[in-house]
């Protein structure tokens, strides 16, 4: 990872990239006000009870899963701060059933947005870090009224992605496809400084990041790999392991672009209907773009996750992601697995 240049705004980085031709003008826009909206959610997610955001909103989600608070105000802000800048044709929400085309008052752009406005919030009424993932696809040329099945895009067709932790600093960490960096908020001033240029993810680790609560559940490669792993330096691996687990996937993975590490979230045998717990469109695409800008890897186990043709907004997968060489022994159980 190289050192960042000397006071550099997320402002100026956006209009370097555009001058040297690696993004438009439109997604230097969209870019802004996605980082402005994190600003917000920073600020209310940073209130806590002070502001009265903490606790259960008294809702679901598509998923059926019960939304807090913060995920309810998190998505309204990203919404309205995106609704009429004129970059995009729609949004869309894990929090929403559906894609939220541009309303018609408001210039339609050609970009379509994808986001998780409050990854980890299970962990809001602690005080542990919480952040917003999100995705920038081209919008299809010709369609006069966007649908969920225009979101249908494989990873390899985002034109950005990132994600903002909220943690003791806030932090932006971004992508165009030609390297990950990462921007602190500065509180004082409201500006996003680049901090961290060019990440790069060490290949090698001795850490991973897994729920073990979880392990009766999981498929027979997966349980023969973490075994391997709690061995130690006197199993196969030939090394000792140690395991971190937030349950906040954008904390993991930021501690993975910081120092190294495996993140996994595999299918397991609770909800055999579901293909894993994880979003396709809205976390493991987005994280796996970044994660590779960075150096690393992402797979679903078998296969690379931005490789992925999405059958539907909120399809789910399994996820391992971080260093290159981790990643590639933990897809080698299952397809070594799969071929036995």
């Amino acid at each position: 990872m190289s050192s960042p240049r000397h006071a550099v705004s997320l402002t100026r980085h956006l209009i370097e990239e555009q001058r040297a031709g690696r993004i438009n003008a439109d997604l230097r826009q969209l870019i802004a006000v996605v980082a402005r909206a994190c600003t917000s959610i920073s600020i209310a997610v940073g209130k806590g009870a002070l502001g009265g955001v903490l606790g259960d909103a008294g809702t679901g989600n598509v998923q059926g899963e019960a939304q807090k608070k913060l995920d309810v105000i998190s998505n309204e802000i990203l919404l309205e701060a995106n609704a009429w800048g004129g970059h995009l044709a729609a949004c869309a929400s894990e929090e929403m059933d559906h894609c939220f085309p541009i309303p018609d008052a408001y210039p339609r752009g050609n970009y379509l947005l994808l986001f998780d406005p409050l990854d980890g919030s299970s962990n809001i009424d602690v005080n542990v870090s919480v952040g917003t993932i999100f995705s920038v696809l081209r919008a299809p040329d010709g369609v006069a009224a966007i649908g969920d099945d225009d979101f249908l895009q494989p990873g390899t067709a985002q034109v950005a992605a990132g994600y903002c932790v909220y943690g003791p600093q806030t932090t932006l960490v971004l992508t165009f496809g030609h390297g990950t960096h990462a921007f602190t908020l500065d509180r004082e001033t409201g500006t996003f400084m680049l901090t961290r240029e060019s990440i790069r993810i060490p290949e090698e680790t001795k850490e991973f990041a897994i729920n073990m609560s979880n392990q009766r559940h999981w498929e027979a490669p997966m349980q023969d790999y973490v075994r391997d792993l709690l061995v130690g330096k006197e199993g196969p691996r030939g090394k000792d392991f140690n395991m971190r687990w937030v349950a906040s996937m954008v904390a993991d993975v930021h501690r993975i672009l910081t120092r190294g590490g495996i993140f996994i979230y595999p299918w397991d045998r609770k909800d055999p209907g579901k293909a894993g717990k994880l979003r396709l469109m809205y976390e493991a695409n987005p994280m796996a773009f970044l994660v590779e800008q960075a150096g690393g890897a992402a797979t679903n186990g078998r296969e690379r996750i931005m490789e992925i043709a999405p059958a539907q907004l909120h399809q789910r997968v399994p996820v391992f992601l971080g260093s290159k060489s981790e990643v590639e022994a933990a897809t080698r159980y299952h397809l070594d697995h799969d071929a036995g």
